[in-house]
C-alpha cells in the first residue's frame, strides 16, 4: 500500500456523492477517484467536488472521473452501487439481494484484478448479503472488508435517546447490533451515558416520562423510512459512517466501531455476516468482540443472522 491518501468511491449517485464529499470536508485524501456506469453523472460529480477545493478552508483534493485501473494504488475502495430501496416502495430484501449480489460480483471481478491491499468499505444493501458475497466469493483478505453495518443504526439510536435527555449523543454509549435492516436490534445491555448506567438516567435527568426500550425501538426502525419517504434517501448519515471507518484505517486508531463482517463461531453463528463491535485499524478488522448479551439480545442476534441467511439462500448464495 502506497503512502498517498487515494480513495476510490464506486458508485456516484446519492450515497457515492455524500460520502466523496465527506471526505473532502474532513481531508481524509489526496486523490478521489469516482467509479460509475453513468459516467457523466461520476464526471459531473467528481468536476463539482473539485471545486469546492479551491475555498481557502479546503484541502486540495484530486477529484476525478475513475474507472478501476484506480484501484490498483488506491488506499480504500468504498463500495455503494446498486439500487436502493425508494420512497413509497414496501422493502422487498430477496429482490434487492439477488440483484446487488450480481452487481456486487462484477465489481470485485474488477477489483481482485487490480488489487488485494486496499481496504473495502461496503454501503451497497442489503448491506449484510453484499458484505458477505464480496467476503466469501473472492480470494481477497477478510480483514480488508468491512461493512458499514449497523454503524448508521447506532448513530441514530445515540440521536434519539440523546434527544430524550438533552444531552450531546457524543456522551452516549452502546451499540445495535445484527442486521442492517428491520431486524437490527438495540443492545440496551451495552448502553449509558456519561458513564451513568442507563437504568439511571430518568433519575439523573429529573425526567417523570420514564424511559420507554420499545418506544425507542420502534423510533428507531421508523425513522429510517421517514427520511426516506420524505427525503427521497439517506445519505448523509451512512456517509459519515463511512468516514469515521477511513479515519479509523488512515489514522490506524484501533477504534472499537460496530461493522459487518462474516462470522466465524461467535455467538455460534457461521456463515452470515452481521455487525457486532470490531477493532478497526491500519490493517484493517483487527479483531472482534463477542460481548455479553442478554438472552434475549441473543435470541435477537440468531433472529437477525436467520434473517440474512434468508436472504442469502433466496438469492441462490452458499
Amino acid at each position: 500500500m502506497n503512502n498517498r491518501r487515494k480513495i476510490v468511491v464506486i458508485g456516484a449517485s446519492n450515497v457515492g456523492s455524500a460520502v466523496a464529499n465527506k471526505i473532502a470536508d474532513f481531508q481524509l485524501a489526496t486523490e478521489v477517484a469516482l467509479i460509475d456506469l453513468n459516467e457523466d453523472k461520476a464526471w459531473g460529480e467528481a468536476k463539482d467536488s473539485s471545486h469546492a477545493t479551491s475555498c481557502v478552508y479546503s484541502t486540495n483534493i484530486k477529484f476525478h472521473l475513475g474507472d478501476y485501473d484506480d484501484c490498483k494504488d488506491a488506499n480504500i475502495i468504498v463500495i455503494t452501487a446498486g439500487p436502493s430501496i425508494r420512497p413509497g416502495e414496501t422493502p422487498d430484501r430477496l429482490k434487492l439481494a439477488g440483484t446487488n449480489a450480481k452487481i456486487m460480483s462484477s465489481v470485485m471481478s474488477e477489483i481482485v484484478k487490480r488489487t488485494k491491499e486496499a481496504m473495502i468499505i461496503m454501503i451497497t444493501n442489503p448491506l449484510d448479503v453484499a458484505t458477505y458475497v464480496v467476503s466469501t466469493q473472492f480470494d481477497y483478505p477478510r480483514n480488508l472488508i468491512l461493512g458499514t453495518g449497523t454503524m448508521l443504526e447506532t448513530y441514530r439510536f445515540r440521536r434519539i435517546l440523546a434527544d430524550k435527555y438533552q444531552v450531546d449523543p457524543k456522551n452516549i454509549s452502546g451499540y445495535v447490533l445484527g442486521e442492517h435492516g428491520n431486524s437490527a436490534f438495540v443492545a440496551w445491555s451495552t448502553t449509558g451515558c456519561a458513564g451513568f448506567p442507563i437504568d439511571d438516567l430518568d433519575e439523573y435527568f429529573h425526567r417523570t416520562d420514564k424511559l420507554s426500550h420499545k418506544a425507542i425501538e420502534d423510533e428507531l426502525v421508523q425513522v429510517a423510512y421517514d427520511v426516506i419517504n420524505k427525503k427521497g434517501c439517506t445519505n448523509t448519515g451512512i456517509a459519515m459512517a463511512a468516514c469515521r471507518y477511513i479515519k479509523s484505517v488512515l489514522y490506524d486508531e484501533h477504534t472499537i466501531l460496530p461493522c459487518s463482517a462474516v462470522l466465524d463461531g461467535e455467538y455460534g453463528i457461521k456463515d452470515v455476516a452481521l455487525s457486532i463491535p470490531r477493532m478497526v485499524c491500519a490493517d484493517g478488522i483487527m479483531r472482534s468482540f463477542e460481548v455479553h448479551l442478554t438472552d434475549d439480545e441473543l435470541e435477537k442476534m440468531h433472529a437477525a443472522a436467520q434473517s440474512v441467511r434468508s436472504a442469502l439462500d433466496g438469492a441462490g448464495i452458499k
